[in-house]
């Protein structure tokens, strides 16, 4: 948080400036103090607004939900027709498939 005295020493500054330069300065002399002051007061209200602020979390990603699923729902079935059909061969081919779209998938995230 900003420090508390800043306006009080430069409301003194702005006094002894006028009081030495005299009433032909007291325009911009408290032109130049409403400055700094609303500065500060903006620095002190986001200071203020920025530790009352929730920290939103982001919401995880879950698109890679379906694709486990859906090799998981594929994957049995193709399983049993593969060594039903093809014996050790069909089912190596059929599950280097499941893995390779699962690795591609799984790179394709990885790019965004």
């Amino acid at each position: 948080m900003p420090d508390s005295s800043l306006p009080r020493q430069d409301l003194r500054a702005t006094l002894e400036a006028r009081r030495d330069l005299g009433p032909d300065y007291e325009d911009a002399l408290v032109e130049s103090f409403l400055e700094k002051l609303d500065r500060e007061i903006t620095a002190r209200v986001q200071a203020e607004v920025a530790s009352q602020s929730p920290k939103v979390q982001p919401k995880p990603d879950m698109t890679h939900i379906p694709i486990a699923l859906g090799s998981m729902g594929i994957g049995i079935p193709l399983t049993a027709i593969a060594a039903n059909f093809a014996g050790a061969a069909g089912l190596f081919l059929a599950w280097s498939g499941i893995v390779v779209i699962n690795v591609a998938y799984a790179l394709s995230r990885r790019r965004r």
